[in-house]
């Protein structure tokens, strides 16, 4: 069955091609050994922290295709979340936590506002499309985000690769599944930066749309 109420949502979609996907990590070595774990630590918080507070409508998926296997995804929940630092070693230690969990096809929680299952892109997007969630896919020669028409789209989900980009099959995977392509700017940035800047332009929407005070 379709649903199509569900609430209105932001959610982001960071494919890390390399992250692992088991054993224990080293926190001080997130961008080696743990396969750029650092580049999803930081789309983590540039998806859920503003100044003195937090995105509760935020969703953060991340798609860890590393070694070794099955891949997982770890969901951080904005409106659930607890105990998370603006730090790569914060969202570190709790993905690090999600991977220690045995892991199933459902949900479950390792800690407050995190959650991990077995999954991965194209499951994710079947998902998302039997939500009716519109899919946005960040690419470098995509619409420029000044003329696409963001006041319209409602319940968006954005996904962006990691460090290494997004690969041929899964790009694929997100044509196929119907997303529009999006691009932030003439030049290549950090997955990061791409999703300050999108909020950054949907808040200035909303504001945009705010009622007139009387």
């Amino acid at each position: 069955m379709v649903d199509c109420h569900l609430p209105a949502m932001k959610d982001f979609v960071i494919i890390g091609n390399k992250a692992v996907t088991g054993g224990k990590i080293s926190l001080n070595d997130l961008p080696g050994s743990a396969g750029r774990m650092d580049v999803l630590c930081r789309c983590v918080t540039a998806s859920l922290f503003i100044s003195f507070g937090m995105r509760r409508d935020v969703n953060v998926y991340l798609i860890l295709k590393g070694e070794p296997g099955p891949e997982k995804i770890v969901r951080f929940c904005g409106a659930t979340m607890k105990s998370l630092n603006p730090d790569e070693r914060s969202s570190g230690s709790m993905i690090q936590k999600a991977l220690l969990v045995d892991a199933k096809e459902t949900e479950t929680q390792s800690t407050p506002g995190v959650f991990v299952r077995t999954g991965n892109l194209s499951g994710l997007l079947e998902e998302f499309k039997n939500k009716c969630r519109k899919l946005v896919y960040l690419k470098e020669d995509g619409k420029d985000i000044l003329d696409a028409d963001f006041k319209a789209i409602e319940d968006p989900v954005f996904i962006l690769g990691d460090n290494q980009g997004v690969f041929e099959e899964d790009e694929a995977l997100i044509r196929d599944a119907g997303a529009v392509s999006v691009s932030v700017g003439p030049i290549s940035l950090l997955s990061s930066q791409c999703i300050t800047i999108i909020l950054n332009q949907m808040d200035r929407n909303e504001m945009q749309n705010l009622p007139a005070e009387e």
